[in-house]
């Protein structure tokens, strides 16, 4: 969504849980089913968890589906999202796409402006679980550096790119979420 800024910070949200059951996750889950990085190809440096996903095909009429994350971590990403949910945005939406993004280290995301209409409806909230001060965001031409327990609105209509140039990986969950459409008053 075309936010009034590169990047919000939404503030501190409690992800000791997510973040326990991330790491804790055996290397082969990140194998399981390369979806984001297949579809994206400016993603393919990276290894997605999925919980929901959408390609958005038929937009706005579209099909979410549970993917094979949503087994494994939904008890402790829901109240992640919702609390995040509840205190920055107008309740009764969808949450269109949720995973864990892991960016290896000396890996990028190359330069790119999210196209799909889905993307210019849904605000795009980035959740940082581990990083280190070699990863750098570039959002609009400006450098960002995302603090792990805090959430963050990217805005995904500028152009924006990750690099990982330190000796961990970066694990991101993130997540789409469509707010309630407006009341013809609103328009």
């Amino acid at each position: 969504m075309d936010i009034d800024a590169p990047l919000q910070e939404l503030g501190e949200v409690e992800v000791d849980s997510l973040r326990r059951a991330i790491l804790k996750l055996d290397s082969a889950v990140w194998k399981e089913r390369p979806l984001a990085e297949n579809i994206y190809e400016n993603h393919q440096q990276t290894q997605s968890i999925v919980l929901v996903f959408t390609t958005a095909a038929g937009w706005p009429e579209i099909e979410v589906s549970k993917e094979s994350g949503w087994d494994i971590l939904a008890d402790v990403a829901v109240p992640v999202m919702h609390s995040i949910i509840e205190t920055w945005y107008s309740k009764g939406g969808s949450i269109i796409r949720a995973m864990v993004s892991r960016l290896p280290a000396g890996r990028v995301i190359s330069p790119h402006i999210d196209k799909h209409p889905s993307f210019h409806a849904g605000h795009r909230v980035h959740v940082p679980i581990t990083s280190n001060p070699r990863v750098r965001y570039m959002i609009d031409g400006r450098p960002y550096n995302l603090e792990p327990g805090k959430a963050y609105e990217l805005n995904n209509q500028k152009n924006h790119s990750v690099m990982n140039k330190g000796q961990d990986d970066r694990i991101n969950f993130l997540f789409d979420y469509v707010p309630p459409a407006k009341s013809q008053g609103d328009q």
